[in-house]
């Protein structure tokens, strides 16, 4: 793969319409620090602006972990104020991949904890390898999830289940996350970014406006009264109605061969 733009605490590589992230601090198992925080939201803002890039993978430097959470060492200085806004601060970067234009996978291998749980949550596809681990450890600490994690599990896998996860701690293997829906696939370790590649590629190769409306259907959907998530979906419906992306679909079906999206 392509060398890519670097940060200090990410590495970017862009390559065949698939913007690459990858969390990179692996000696504190890519856990975030404040500088990841607005590399990863710089990042986030440059792929979603970028026509180029079709879809976006997020994973962690490594072998060890996707992201175990957040670098406690940032509490040392923490003040009540100080820690309201680094949870806002989180929430914006979430919210940010949640509503951008653009599908996001996660890759989770090995540890995928506390605020990297709430990273993973936050893309539209998860899929993680045998040896990973997930959950929401921060009620051992005396805290709760602060970036969206309590508002994002209960919708993926119900109410009753997010408490359980958030108010125990308990932590869930790949197995049990793929057996609840939270994750698209389990794959063997050393499959887990091939299969990742195949699925960014699927959708890469999608039709740009159709899934950017999808996403925002879906998300709509899961927000408010199921109404307004109609109304929404026949407003999309009547928009891609009319683009060269839904015609060349169609053509595409009648002549028996793939289609070629252009995003237009």
């Amino acid at each position: 793969m392509p060398e890519g733009k670097r940060f200090e605490t990410i590495i970017t590589e862009k390559e065949d319409g698939v913007e690459w992230i990858t969390l990179n601090r692996p000696r504190r198992m890519n856990a975030f620090n404040l500088e990841m925080i607005d590399e990863l939201s710089t990042a986030v803002d440059e792929a979603d602006a970028d026509e180029e890039v079709r879809c976006v993978v997020i994973k962690g430097a490594g072998d060890r972990a996707f992201c175990a959470g957040l670098d406690l060492t940032v509490f040392a200085d923490l003040s009540p104020m100080s820690a309201h806004h680094l949870s806002e601060r989180g929430q914006t970067l979430m919210d940010k991949i949640e509503t951008s234009s653009k599908p996001f996978v996660a890759a989770i291998q090995g540890f995928c904890l506390g605020g990297g749980f709430e990273l993973a949550l936050a893309c539209d596809f998860r899929l993680a390898n045998e040896a990973a681990q997930l959950g929401s450890p921060e009620i051992g600490l005396g805290i709760i999830p602060g970036w969206g994690g309590t508002q994002r599990l209960s919708k993926i896998i119900g109410v009753a289940r997010a408490k359980g996860f958030i108010m125990l701690g308990d932590r869930m293997s790949a197995d049990e996350a793929r057996k609840i829906g939270l994750v698209r696939g389990v794959v063997p370790v050393d499959e887990l970014m091939d299969e990742v590649n195949s699925l960014a590629q699927r959708l890469a190769k999608g039709p740009p406006l159709a899934l950017k409306l999808a996403k925002h259907a879906v998300n709509a959907g899961s927000q408010f009264p199921s109404e307004v998530g109609l109304k929404v979906e026949a407003e999309a419906m009547g928009l891609l109605a009319s683009t060269e992306d839904a015609m060349e679909g169609i053509s595409a079906f009648f002549e028996k061969r793939k289609p070629e999206f252009k995003g237009k």
